[in-house]
């Protein structure tokens, strides 16, 4: 019987939690993996829930940076589609009937509530209740 490779973080060995390795590590990593890093801690420091761990129908509070934000009409209804990244994973979130909403734009970190829903095997958000954090936070 050959052993069969595992991928993921299993076959990792456990880093040492030295503040020397931690910045270590810092330094060896990239500029999106640092973001990353840090669009997570700020969603756990907000109470919320990891995109990447939602599931359809479930209600969730998600905190994270809109990568995009794009108008694109559904079902002949004007609908501002933007996607929010924690750092795990992406998620749609639409809001229908609107061409455009203050302070939604690309770069700006939000937290939104609702339930999720999939799509063509992404997660989404519909009109989600939504809280756009301080400039200065980011």
């Amino acid at each position: 019987m050959s052993a069969v490779p595992r991928s993921g973080n299993a076959d990792r060995a456990p880093k040492p939690a030295g503040r020397f390795r931690r910045m270590l590590d810092r330094l060896s990593s990239s500029q999106e993996d640092l973001e990353s890093e840090e669009l997570q801690e700020d969603a756990q420091a907000s109470g919320c829930t990891r995109i990447s761990e939602c599931n359809d129908r479930q209600i969730v509070r998600v905190a994270g940076t809109l990568r995009t934000v794009t108008l694109r009409p559904r079902a002949g209804v004007p609908a501002l589609e933007a996607e929010l990244f924690d750092g795990t994973a992406p998620l749609d979130v639409v809001w229908l009937g609107r061409r455009s909403i203050v302070g939604i734009e690309p770069g700006r970190r939000l937290i939104a509530s609702g339930r999720i829903s999939m799509s063509h095997g992404r997660r989404v958000l519909f009109n989600p209740k939504y809280e756009l954090r301080p400039l200065g936070q980011e």
